[in-house]
C-alpha cells in the first residue's frame, strides 16, 4: 500500500467514521467501526510505507562511494596487482 492509498483509504474511513450517520437501530454493518478500520489499516500502511522509502532515500545517512584503483606494476613491468580502495564521504 502506497503514501497515496492510505491517505485515500484514511480519508474513506473518516468519511464513513464522522460524517455519515446511521440509525440507532441499524442491524448488519456498523458504517462508524468501519471507519475507525479503515482509518486504523490507513494508519499502519501509511507507517510501513514511510519506513520502506526510508531505507531507500539518497539523503540522512552519509553514504560513501567506493572506486577502486588496480595498478598491475612490479620493478616497471607489469607482474603484481595493487589494489587500492578509497572512500569519499557524500555530504
Amino acid at each position: 500500500m502506497g503514501i497515496g492509498i492510505s491517505v485515500l483509504v484514511g480519508a474513506v474511513g473518516a468519511i464513513l467514521r464522522y460524517a455519515l450517520t446511521a440509525p440507532a437501530n441499524q442491524h448488519g454493518f456498523n458504517l462508524h467501526t468501519g471507519g475507525l478500520i479503515l482509518m486504523f489499516v490507513a494508519g499502519v500502511g501509511l507507517l510501513l510505507s514511510l519506513l520502506f522509502w526510508s531505507s531507500f532515500a539518497p539523503f540522512g545517512r552519509g553514504r560513501s562511494a567506493r572506486r577502486t584503483e588496480e595498478v598491475v606494476t612490479e620493478n616497471g613491468q607489469e607482474k603484481g596487482r595493487v589494489v587500492r580502495e578509497t572512500r569519499d564521504v557524500a555530504n
